[in-house]
């Protein structure tokens, strides 16, 4: 489980452009984190106690990382509020079944996770500059692989 945790708080806090740059998409995929962040705060506190604020900190810092805009902001804060207050209600204890949703809650983020990393390199990252942008103007480009 932990294997599954770290990966998707690291995404939580890596999302560098501003959420305004994003597609309506990417904002939904954001709201859909949220809400995982949220199942994933009351399931922890199930078994960790209610003093543990470890994925709302994540949720924070991610909002913190996002400066989303006034109505993108009120959407990821409900959507996390939805999640905690969904889990809360189904659990109140730590039980096998928590611990299942826990897990099921930790993938569902980390698909989520994914695919933001995937679209945010495909959109964000430079090329790497081709061979014939590296030599100046009549260059050639030297010898080939041995």
């Amino acid at each position: 489980m932990r294997r599954l945790m770290l990966p998707l708080a690291l995404a939580a806090l890596a999302l560098p452009a501003l959420a305004q740059d994003r597609s309506p998409a990417l904002r939904q995929s954001l709201v859909d984190l949220a809400y995982v962040l949220g199942e994933s705060h009351a399931l922890r506190q199930a078994c960790v106690g209610v003093e543990d604020q470890y994925w709302r900190t994540r949720m924070i810092n991610m909002v913190e990382a996002e400066k989303p805009d006034e109505s993108l902001d009120r959407r990821l804060k409900e959507s996390f509020n939805t999640g905690f207050a969904s889990r809360q209600s189904e659990f109140q204890a730590c039980t096998s079944a928590s611990r299942r949703a826990e897990m099921a809650a930790a993938s569902h983020g980390l698909d989520i996770s994914n695919r933001l990393a995937k679209v945010m390199v495909r959109t964000e990252r430079e090329a790497p500059p081709t061979i014939f942008e590296l030599n100046a103007p009549g260059e050639t480009a030297g010898p080939g692989p041995r």
